[in-house]
């Protein structure tokens, strides 16, 4: 497995990206886990990937607008053509206050040639 399959991305939260109650907006913290997922699998792959499935997700703790959302993904499953990406995201505020798992999830990804079919993981195989 190669080792730059992990990604960390960080976000910070700003208004537009929040609910009514002043937090992270699930849906786009959905889209962010996704995004995470996507950039691992495709160096884990070494070729376009696609989205087959988001498994379970949970939402552990609100994320306030003005905190920063740092999410780690990586494989812990790989198939012939699929692979599972596990996606963790840590909140905290930039004060400094104690960092919190905020969100987590797992997300089944497909490599895909050209015209979208599925292909073997790696970038050596045709």
């Amino acid at each position: 497995m190669p080792i730059e399959s992990e990604t960390r991305m960080i976000e910070m939260i700003f208004p537009e990206q929040a609910n009514h109650y002043g937090t992270l907006f699930s849906g786009h913290a959905l889209a962010l886990m996704a995004k995470a997922a996507f950039v691992a699998a495709t160096r884990h792959a070494g070729s376009s990937v696609v989205m087959a499935r988001s498994e379970r997700v949970d939402f552990a703790t609100p994320i306030k607008v003005g905190e920063m959302l740092e999410l780690v993904a990586h494989v812990s499953r790989t198939g012939r053509s699929s692979m599972t990406v596990e996606v963790q995201g840590t909140a905290r505020s930039i004060g400094g206050a104690r960092e919190r798992i905020a969100l987590s999830g797992a997300f089944e990804m497909v490599a895909v040639d050209a015209e979208g079919r599925p292909r073997p993981v790696g970038p050596d195989v045709s």
